[in-house]
């Protein structure tokens, strides 16, 4: 048998005999499944964790709702909503406007809007909280500021 012939039989040995195929190709795709896999989870807990933000602010807002406008009140809620460290951030305001549309036209308290209706108070609340990912990742930032807010009307 020629050095030729003897390369092909290994060859066609190897083909029927593939016992390890599985093995290789499980070892070929486990690096990138798993690197998805960690992708996915890190980016499903930022989302989580930015819901958390969220609901924090909008507990700040339902405390300044329910007991009036208190700047240490507002902050204790949106700190006690989440167990994540959420800071009040930017710090609770009062202001008053005049709703029209989806915005709140600033006014001064007291006087009449466009509407005929007399200008409202309005809480904003602002929550903030750093996520930082599970993974350094290259080409992308280890940590973000995850931010929201909430206004409510109180008067």
């Amino acid at each position: 048998m020629s050095a030729r012939h003897a390369g092909m039989s290994w060859w066609r040995s190897l083909l029927r005999h593939g016992g390890g195929n599985a093995a290789i190709e499980l070892a070929l795709l486990a690096t990138p499944l798993m690197l998805l896999a960690i992708g996915t989870a890190d980016y499903g807990l930022g989302v989580y964790q930015q819901m958390e933000v969220q609901n924090a602010a909008q507990a700040g807002a339902e405390y300044a709702r329910k007991h009036g406008f208190s700047a240490t009140g507002i902050s204790s809620a949106i700190t006690a909503a989440t167990p994540l460290t959420v800071t009040a951030t930017p710090a609770p305001a009062q202001s008053c406007g005049c709703p029209s549309g989806t915005a709140i036209t600033p006014a001064t308290c007291g006087t009449t809007c466009a509407s005929g209706l007399a200008a409202g108070t309005y809480v904003t609340v602002g929550a903030q909280a750093i996520y930082t990912t599970l993974v350094p990742y290259p080409g992308i930032a280890n940590s973000y500021t995850l931010a929201a807010s909430s206004t409510v009307r109180i008067q």
